[in-house]
């Protein structure tokens, strides 16, 4: 166990891990853009004929996370781990149904937790927040399962 650690506090172990972190947040900021508009989209225009306010938040929901999670999924399988490509190549319908699953934990997360917040708050700032936290989760189940 120590060796690992001792591995893992490498300088340039640290920095690829550091520097894969930044770039998994810039893809992630590309995602909350898409997610935002998409969702603003779809609340103000796409289903504004539906008269539940709780159905057409789910469906905006819905959608905004289904266009992030494939914008972000592709940027992250050619950007953010790019350096593990010879391993991925082979096997991409299986990484991209294992960084679903992985992306259904986090989106649940952002799911419930932005119908929570936004029962008090802005819709969209709630489903920020929610984006920043289930982001977390994201990053360390595809590191360590989806793009190992």
């Amino acid at each position: 166990m120590r060796m690992i650690q001792d591995i893992l506090q490498h300088p340039s172990i640290r920095w690829v891990r550091q520097h894969r972190f930044l770039k998994f947040g810039s893809v992630g900021l590309s995602g909350v853009l898409v997610n935002l508009t998409v969702l603003y989209l779809g609340q103000e225009y796409i289903f504004r004929m539906v008269d539940s306010v709780d159905a057409r938040l789910n469906f905006s929901l819905s959608l905004a996370i289904f266009f992030a999670t494939i914008s972000n999924f592709s940027l992250n399988r050619i950007w953010t781990w790019a350096d593990r490509k010879e391993k991925i190549q082979r096997k991409y319908f299986l990484q991209l149904a294992q960084y679903f699953v992985a992306c259904w934990i986090a989106i649940a997360v952002q799911f419930f937790l932005t119908k929570l917040l936004a029962a008090h708050w802005y819709y969209l700032f709630a489903n920020l927040l929610a984006i920043v936290l289930s982001s977390v989760i994201n990053f360390l189940v595809n590191d360590a399962w989806t793009f190992k």
